[in-house]
């Protein structure tokens, strides 16, 4: 399984935001933007925290193990790997999202006068910092469960 790459994360965000920019440009010019949810920075949030209790809960596991407690609770792998899958998904949803928030949040700066505006362009700066959190969150679920490297032993193969 590959690694998150934040390049490939940012990418998503920037033509997200672009797109979602253009977008609420066109939308407002023919018509009323759609409101930005209240919800979204909620879920959001409940995501981060979500795959923050998820890493935690792994790592006091995994800790347990290597240090051979008694009682201690193993890890199963494919548990561990659905974990980071959860993780990687959910950080492409959120990097998406947030772009998409982003861009209508950019175009609604301009608009700040109007009262419903302003709210709304809080609602997407707030959705903003969720996204954030849930990326932040999958990428210590990943380094969580990611398998220690290997190289010594590579090398004691590579000699005999």
């Amino acid at each position: 399984m590959k690694q998150l790459r934040l390049g490939v994360l940012a990418g998503l965000f920037v033509v997200a935001g672009v797109l979602s920019w253009a977008g609420a440009r066109l939308w407002n010019s023919v018509g009323t933007l759609p409101s930005v949810p209240l919800a979204a920075p909620i879920v959001l949030g409940a995501i981060a925290v979500v795959l923050l209790a998820t890493a935690l809960s792994l790592r006091a596991r995994l800790r347990a193990q290597r240090e051979r407690r008694p009682g201690a609770k193993g890890v199963d792998p494919l548990m561990a790997a659905r974990a980071v899958v959860f993780a990687q998904a959910s950080a492409l949803v959120a990097s998406l999202v947030c772009g998409m928030y982003g861009g209508t949040g950019v175009y609604l700066l301009s608009h700040l006068g109007d009262p419903a505006r302003r709210d709304q362009a809080i609602y997407a700066g707030f959705s903003l910092v969720a996204g954030a959190a849930v990326v932040a969150a999958a990428f210590f679920l990943e380094r969580v469960c990611k398998l220690p490297d290997d190289d010594d032993h590579n090398g004691r193969d590579a000699a005999v």
